[in-house]
C-alpha cells in the first residue's frame, strides 16, 4: 500500500539551470554502491526487513526504550537521511513539547522563547531555512513568515516527528537543511482499540510578579478504535493547557561613549514578564479500507492559542548627552575599554506593557491511496491549513512628569558576570507617579502610550496527483506526480497613540486600577503596576489614530506548480543490497504582492531541483548512505512584501528614486549538496553513525541595494523629480552565496547489547560540528541567523520493571537568535551559548497490578536556570540581553484503559 502521508516542502524562487546531468550524477552515485557491494560476503537483509530480536523467550519492551527503537527503525529503513521522536504511549512525547524533543535529535538546536524551545534550528541555520508539515502536509504558521513555531502543536496530539535532512524529487515543500514532519496517529495501523487520559501540573517556582500565577496544568485524552471487520479506524485527541511562564529580563539600549573614551551603556530597561499561555487542540482522524485496493484517509485539526503577556519594567536613558532629561555621568571606571561603574543622573519611566496573542489554526485533508496489487499505485491527496491571528501591544509610561527641567533619579551601576547591578534612589510607587511622555519626545497629541494591532490571515490549498508503476529489478519502480500550491498572506495594521484625556499633558492614575506592586530585581526597587488593557476603556487615557500604521498592510500570494518524476532503486549487490531513488522535480512559481498604499507587483520563475539516495546495507547491520541533490527555501514572506518608504536621493547626480522595504522579486536560497553516512545498527535496540555534509549555496539572501522600478508609486511631493522611475531600493536582495560543512555522530546504546547485566540502561544523543562561509551583499563574509557551530545533547535512561529514570542535556554554542520587535521586524543579536539540564522520574504500573495501565512522572526543567544572554561588544560583561526563566517543576499521570 502506498504511504498516504508525505513531507512536503517549501519551493524557492531562483531559475536555475541544471547544472550536472541527472545521468552522471546517477552514474556516479551507482558506482559507489557497486564498489562497496563488492566488499561484502554474507548476504544481507532486505531494506524494510525488521532486524533480527533475542531468540528464546519474547521480551516485550515498552515506553521510552520502545519510543527508541522506534525511531531507530525508521532511521535504520529510510531511504533519506532523517532522525526521528515517537511517542512512548498514546499522548506522551518524552519531552515537555515538541521543540525540546526535536533539539535533542543530532545536529538541532533551539532557541528559547520566554522558556519554551519553539524555534528550531537544523545543521546551524534557523528556523526560515526549514520547512514543516503535517502528515506531510504544508501549513500555515502563527508569525509573519514561514517558519513553525512549534508550540502550536500540543504534544499530547502526536504520534512522533521526523526530521528530514536529505531531499527526495516526491517531496515538494522544500527546506535547504532540511525538514520537519509531524504526525499524527493513522487508526488502521493500531491493533486494538485505545482509551487514554492524562494529566500534569505545573509549578515555575516563586512569582516574580505578585498579579501572576506560578500554577498550571495540562490535560488530554485520546480514543482510537477500528470497526466493520478492521476495515474503518478512528482517532481523536483533545489536549487542553493552561501554564504560566515567567521571564526576568534585562536589556541595555546599546553601547556608547562614556566621558574617558570607554563604552558604556546607552541606557536600560530592566523588567519582569508574565505569561499564560492557554491552548486547545483537537485532532481527528477517519480511515477506511473501501476495498483490497484502496484506502482512504481524512484528518482535521484544529488549534486555538491564547498568549497573554503583562511586562513591567523601569526604563531610563544613560547617555543622550544632556537630551534625555538632563542626564549626566560621573564615577567612571573603566577596564579593557568597557564601563565597569558609573553614576548617571536621569529620568526614569515606569512602564506597564502588554501583549495578547490570539491564533486559531484549521487543517484539513483527505487522502486516497490506491493499489490494484499488480504492479500499480496511485495517490492523490488535498489539504487547506489556514490561520488567523491578531497581535495586540500596548505600551504605558508614567514618571514624574513630562519633559521636566531637571533629574529626577541618580542611578549607579556595576558590572558582573549576571549582568549589570544598580543602586537607585527613585521611588517607582511614588503617588506623583502620572502618565506621560516622560523625556517630552513626543508632538501632539501627548503620547503617553501606544497600541499596535496586527492581525493576520494565513491560507493554504495543497493538492498531489501521483501513479507509480513497478519495474522489478534493480529499478524498483518509476513514479511520477504533480504538485500544487497556492498560499496567500496578508497583513492589515491599526496603530494609535494614548494620550491623557483633554489635550493634557499628563493623566492621573486612578488608584482603583493599582495592582499589587513589582519588586525588581538588579536593586531598581519596586515599582507600581497596573493592567494597560484597562486604560482607554476606563477614560484614563484616550485613542487617538495613526494613520501610518495602516499603510503596513500587504499581501503576499505564491502559486507553485512542481511536477516530478522519480525512480525507486532495490537490488542485490553480491551480498549487500542497495535501495534508494534518483529523480527531479521542477518548480514554477508565480509571486503576487500587493500593498494597501502601494501598486501590485509579480514575479513568475522556474526552478530545477534533482535528487538522489542511495543506501547500501550489509549484513553485518552497516548502512552507507549516499546523497546528493539541489535543495532551496524561500525567502520569509515579510520580505516578499511591497510595503516601502521611499523619496528622492538628492545627493546622486543624475538624482533617483531611492527607498527601503520589502523586495517581491526576491528569490530562494539554493544550495547543491552532498551527504555521507556510516550508520551501525544493533538490531532495531540501537546504532552508532558518523554523518557528514557539505552545501555549496548558490544563492544566498542578506540586507543590499538593487535596482526598482516606481512606475505607479504614489508621487513624492518635491520640487525635483528624478527623469526615470527606475531607482534605488535598500532591502533583502540575492547575493552569490558560499558554503557550509560539517560533521554528526548521532547513536542510541541500550546498554543490553553489551551485557545482559546491564539491561534497562541507555544512552541516547548526538552532536554536530558546523563551519560556515556566507557573502553578504558587499562581499564581507557574514553569520547565518541560528549558526551555531557545536550543538550537543545526551540524555542517560535506565527503564524497567516499571521504574524509568532519566537525566538529560542539550548544549548549544553561541548564535544569531531572532528577536520579534514591536513593530514586527526581527532584531538579531548574538546569543551566547548555553546548556540546558532536564530530569525525569516515574513509574509505570505493571501486568498483574490493580492499577495497571497507570504511569506518574515527575520532571524538573531547566534544572540550572539557565540564562539566555546577548552582548554589545566583544566583552563578555556587555550585555544587551539577560534573561533567566527559572526552574520548571512538572507531575502528572497518563492512564490508558
Amino acid at each position: 500500500m502506498i504511504v498516504s502521508t508525505r513531507r512536503e516542502a517549501t519551493q524557492f524562487r531562483n531559475t536555475l539551470s541544471l547544472g550536472t546531468s541527472m545521468s552522471a550524477l546517477g552514474a556516479a552515485l551507482l558506482l559507489f554502491g557497486a564498489t562497496a557491494a563488492q566488499a561484502q560476503t554474507s548476504p544481507a537483509p532486505a531494506a524494510d526487513a525488521p532486524a533480527a530480536e533475542d531468540t528464546g523467550k519474547d521480551i516485550v519492551v515498552t515506553g521510552f526504550r520502545a519510543a527508541l527503537r522506534s525511531a531507530t527503525a525508521k532511521k535504520k529503513n529510510s531511504e533519506t537521511v532523517v532522525e526521528s521522536v515517537s511517542a512512548e504511549d498514546i499522548g506522551k512525547l518524552p519531552d515537555n513539547g515538541i521543540g525540546e524533543s526535536i533539539a535533542r535529535l543530532p545536529g538541532i538546536s533551539a532557541q528559547r522563547n520566554a522558556g519554551r524551545a519553539n524555534i528550531i534550528s537544523i545543521r546551524g541555520f534557523g528556523p526560515d531555512f526549514s520547512s514543516t508539515t503535517l502528515n506531510g502536509r504544508q501549513q500555515t504558521t502563527t508569525n509573519d513568515s514561514r517558519a513553525v513555531e512549534f508550540d502550536q502543536y500540543p504534544s499530547e496530539i502526536l504520534a512522533g516527528v521526523d526530521v528530514y535532512k536529505t531531499a527526495e524529487a516526491d517531496h515538494n515543500a522544500g527546506g535547504l537543511v532540511g525538514s520537519v514532519d509531524l504526525r499524527t496517529i493513522r487508526p488502521l495501523d493500531v491493533s486494538k482499540r485505545i482509551l487514554a487520559v492524562g494529566a500534569r501540573g505545573t509549578y515555575t517556582g516563586g512569582k516574580i510578579d505578585p498579579n501572576s500565577s506560578n500554577v498550571g496544568y495540562r490535560a488530554y485524552g485520546t480514543y482510537v478504535d477500528k470497526f466493520a471487520d478492521d476495515r474503518v479506524g478512528v482517532a481523536l485527541s483533545v489536549a487542553y493547557t493552561d501554564e504560566p511562564y515567567q521571564t526576568d529580563d534585562f536589556n541595555a539600549w546599546g553601547y556608547g561613549g562614556y566621558p574617558g573614551g570607554a563604552q558604556g551603556m546607552n541606557g536600560i530597561k530592566s523588567w519582569v514578564e508574565t505569561d499564560k499561555l492557554k491552548r486547545f487542540g483537537a485532532n481527528g482522524t477517519v480511515q477506511g479500507q473501501l476495498d483490497d485496493n484502496l484506502r482512504v484517509t481524512i484528518d482535521g485539526f484544529y488549534s486555538r492559542f491564547v498568549d497573554r503577556i503583562d511586562q513591567r519594567g523601569f526604563e531610563m536613558p544613560f547617555n543622550c548627552g544632556g537630551g534625555c532629561g538632563r542626564d549626566s555621568i560621573s564615577n567612571v571606571s573603566s577596564s579593557n575599554g568597557l564601563v565597569t561603574s558609573a553614576t548617571i543622573a536621569g529620568t526614569p519611566l515606569i512602564e506597564n506593557y502588554a501583549n495578547d496573542r490570539v491564533a486559531n489554526q484549521y487543517s484539513f485533508g483527505v487522502n486516497g491511496a490506491w493499489d490494484n496489487h499488480n504492479g500499480w499505485k496511485a495517490v492523490a491527496d488535498f489539504s487547506w491549513s489556514r490561520t488567523d491571528r491578531t497581535d495586540t501591544s500596548i505600551q504605558t509610561t508614567a514618571g514624574l512628569g513630562r519633559a521636566l527641567p531637571f533629574a529626577t533619579a541618580i542611578v549607579s551601576y556595576q558590572t558582573t558576570p549576571k549582568g549589570p547591578q544598580f543602586t537607585s534612589n527613585y521611588n517607582g510607587t511614588n503617588p506623583a507617579l502620572v502618565l506621560t511622555d516622560v523625556e517630552g519626545w513626543s508632538g501632539s497629541p501627548v503620547q503617553a502610550g501606544y497600541q499596535n494591532l496586527r492581525r493576520t490571515k494565513d491560507d493554504l490549498v495543497e493538492a498531489r496527483g501521483e501513479i507509480e508503476r513497478d519495474i522489478g529489478g534493480f529499478l524498483k519502480s518509476i513514479k511520477a506526480g504533480v504538485n500544487y500550491t497556492t498560499r496567500t498572506k496578508t497583513l492589515s495594521a491599526q496603530e494609535g497613540y494614548l494620550s491623557p484625556p483633554n489635550n493634557a499633558l499628563t493623566a492621573a492614575i486612578p488608584s482603583n486600577i493599582l495592582l499589587s506592586p513589582v519588586t525588581l530585581g538588579r536593586g531598581l526597587g519596586t515599582i507600581i503596576a497596573y493592567d494597560p488593557r484597562t486604560l482607554v476603556s476606563n477614560g484614563v487615557l484616550v485613542y487617538n489614530s495613526n494613520t501610518f500604521g495602516s499603510t503596513k498592510g500587504y499581501g503576499v500570494e505564491e502559486d507553485v506548480l512542481t511536477p516530478y518524476v522519480m525512480a525507486k532503486l532495490d537490488g542485490q549487490f553480491g551480498s549487500s543490497v542497495l535501495t534508494g531513488n534518483i529523480g527531479v522535480q521542477a518548480q514554477h512559481t508565480s509571486v503576487t504582492s500587493t500593498g494597501v498604499a502601494f501598486p501590485t507587483v509579480k514575479d513568475k520563475y522556474w526552478m530545477v531541483l534533482p535528487s538522489a539516495n542511495l543506501n547500501l546495507r550489509t549484513a553485518s547491520d552497516f548502512v552507507f548512505r549516499l546523497a546528493a541533490s539541489k535543495q532551496m527555501m524561500r525567502a520569509r514572506l515579510p520580505d516578499l512584501n511591497n510595503v516601502i518608504t521611499y523619496g528622492v536621493d538628492t545627493t546622486r547626480s543624475p538624482i533617483i528614486y531611492s527607498g527601503s522595504g520589502g523586495n517581491p522579486r526576491l528569490r530562494p536560497y539554493q544550495a547543491w549538496a552532498v551527504d555521507f553516512n556510516v550508520e551501525k545498527y544493533f538490531g532495531n535496540k540501537g546504532y552508532v553513525a558518523l554523518q557528514l555534509f557539505y552545501k555549496d549555496i548558490t544563492s544566498y539572501i542578506a540586507n543590499g541595494f538593487t535596482n526598482f522600478d516606481y512606475t505607479g508609486f504614489p508621487p513624492v511631493p518635491s520640487a525635483n523629480l528624478p527623469t526615470s522611475p527606475v531607482g534605488l531600493l535598500f532591502s533583502q536582495v540575492n547575493t552569490s552565496g558560499g558554503h557550509v560543512y560539517g560533521a554528526e555522530v548521532a547513536g542510541t546504546l541500550p546498554f543490553d547489547i553489551f551485557t545482559p547485566a546491564l539491561s534497562g540502561f541507555g544512552l541516547t544523543g548526538g552532536g554536530g560540528y558546523t563551519e560556515t562561509k556566507v557573502k553578504d551583499f558587499n562581499g564581507a563574509t557574514t553569520t547565518i541567523p541560528g549558526y551555531s557551530k557545536w550543538v550537543a545533547s545526551l540524555t542517560a535512561f535506565y527503564e524497567k520493571n516499571g521504574i524509568n529514570v532519566r537525566g538529560s542535556a542539550r548544549y548549544r554554542s553561541k548564535y544569531l537568535g531572532d528577536f520579534a520587535l514591536y513593530s514586527g521586524g526581527l532584531d538579531r543579536q548574538q546569543v551566547l551559548g548555553e546548556t540546558i539540564y532536564d530530569a525525569q522520574l516515574g513509574y509505570d504500573f505493571q501486568d498483574g497490578s490493580k492499577l495497571h495501565g497507570l504511569s506518574l512522572y515527575v520532571q524538573g526543567q531547566n534544572l540550572s536556570n539557565t540564562r539566555s544572554a546577548t552582548l554589545g561588544t566583544t566583552d563578555p560583561l556587555s550585555y544587551l540581553k539577560y534573561q533567566t526563566y527559572g526552574r520548571r517543576f512538572v507531575a502528572g499521570f497518563t492512564y490508558k484503559f
